[in-house]
């Protein structure tokens, strides 16, 4: 099924965490998410308008084991994120910065110069989960081939 950018609806994901409250504390304080329903083991999160839940796991460890090499970077997966425009990104990359965020990937844009050209950054929330934060100039080139022009 091909939907543009305008189409698209929002996901639901959830993911281990070891401590609910530092989970809070990043995906709310942190990174601005607003807290929806909870409970003693879980709690959901509006990530950019995307149900993120995060559910207590005392072993949680998400720390990725493995890594593929993109466009120079070594990219930590498994990963998830939401790909924002690129003004919302670079706030939020800003943001990060100044709260003195220990990056896994620096932000920097990928593909510069061509079809998929992308702000892109990569962190770990406190229970070792990688996110990535993508920023396009236009969603709907999200899935353009890289091998086209412009």
């Amino acid at each position: 099924m091909s939907q543009n950018s305008s189409e698209l609806r929002p996901f639901h994901v959830a993911v281990p965490v070891n401590d609910l409250d530092r989970a809070r504390d990043f995906y709310g304080r942190l990174l601005g998410c607003t807290e929806g329903r909870s409970d003693r083991t879980w709690v959901d999160f509006n990530l950019f308008g995307h149900q993120f839940v995060c559910h207590l796991q005392a072993s949680a460890s998400g720390s990725p084991s493995l890594h593929n090499e993109v466009d120079g970077d070594q990219v930590p997966v498994p990963h998830y994120g939401v790909v924002l425009r690129m003004t919302e990104w670079r706030a939020l990359a800003d943001r990060l910065h100044k709260a003195g965020v220990e990056f896994v990937i620096e932000p920097h844009i990928r593909f510069a110069g061509r079809a998929g050209e992308q702000g892109t950054l990569f962190l770990l929330d406190p229970s070792g989960n990688a996110l990535e934060f993508k920023g396009l100039d236009d969603l709907d080139r999200l899935f353009t081939p890289q091998n086209a022009t412009g």
